[in-house]
């Protein structure tokens, strides 16, 4: 049994489209929603989907918490603003019944992502092919709660790679960039103080200038043209603000 799972918090845009796009090879469709304000769950419903509702603490925990609500044995993740076509649908599907047919020990599957960012597909700085670790078999893989954005999968069992890739509209507008850039840094600057590293204050220019360049050179950014770019020079500068975030932590924590 495949439960597809889709994390949502006001997902009313995406969410009709996302579960449309997975319901001929779901075998259970679960919509473990963050206290939506908007029409999320609604849609979900009228969809068909199962709907869980857990207040948010950060990703690696409500994608366990979802995965233990789930009914399937195979667990799929999508978020609402990636699409799922008929060869990914049936990659999957032959994938998780060949590793069964065999008795095999898969416990994961790592899908690529085609991204676009303001409506254009980004084939190079560091997202793509963006590799996500999406299909799970329940019980032997789970979220490391250590890290709780970019979420990193502990199995028990072999990991496999799908070819055929999730289309991704990952970002519109420049404001929705930054909100969650910000929301992620945030993130990784807690749990940089939690593993204790404490940035100094070199790294305020060096982990920007560093950024920018495996960015636009390392990963070829450049080869995305302007959009290359742009992009590079953003996550330089929340490559800056992490080291800011970081410090302000470590500084509180400090006896006065």
């Amino acid at each position: 049994m495949l439960s597809v799972i889709v994390l949502t918090f006001n997902e009313e845009k995406h969410i009709g489209a996302c579960l449309e796009a997975v319901r001929a090879f779901a075998d259970e469709l679960l919509v473990f929603d963050s206290q939506s304000t908007d029409r999320t769950v609604e849609i979900a419903r009228a969809a068909g989907a199962r709907v869980e509702t857990r207040a948010f603490d950060n990703y690696a925990s409500q994608r366990n918490a979802a995965l233990q609500a789930a009914r399937g044995e195979w667990i799929f993740f999508i978020d609402a603003d990636e699409r799922a076509d008929a060869a990914v649908a049936a990659e999957i599907r032959s994938e998780i019944a060949r590793a069964v047919e065999t008795d095999s020990a898969v416990a994961l599957f790592w899908i690529p992502r085609r991204n676009f960012i303001f409506g254009k597909w980004i084939q190079h700085t560091g997202w793509s092919p963006d590799y996500q670790p999406r299909i799970l078999r329940k019980g032997r893989a789970g979220f490391d709660t250590a890290r709780p954005v970019h979420e990193l999968v502990v199995t028990e069992g072999e990991v496999r790679y799908l070819k055929n890739p999730l289309t991704h509209f990952n970002y519109e507008t420049l404001a929705q960039f930054r909100a969650k850039q910000k929301r992620y840094t945030k993130f990784e600057a807690e749990m940089m103080a939690r593993q204790g590293v404490r940035p100094r204050w070199r790294s305020f220019l060096s982990m920007p200038v560093r950024e920018f360049m495996r960015r636009f050179f390392s990963l070829q950014g450049y080869r995305d043209g302007v959009y290359g770019l742009g992009l590079s020079l953003l996550m330089a500068y929340y490559a800056f603000w992490r080291q800011v975030w970081a410090r302000e932590i470590w500084d509180k924590q400090e006896p006065k």
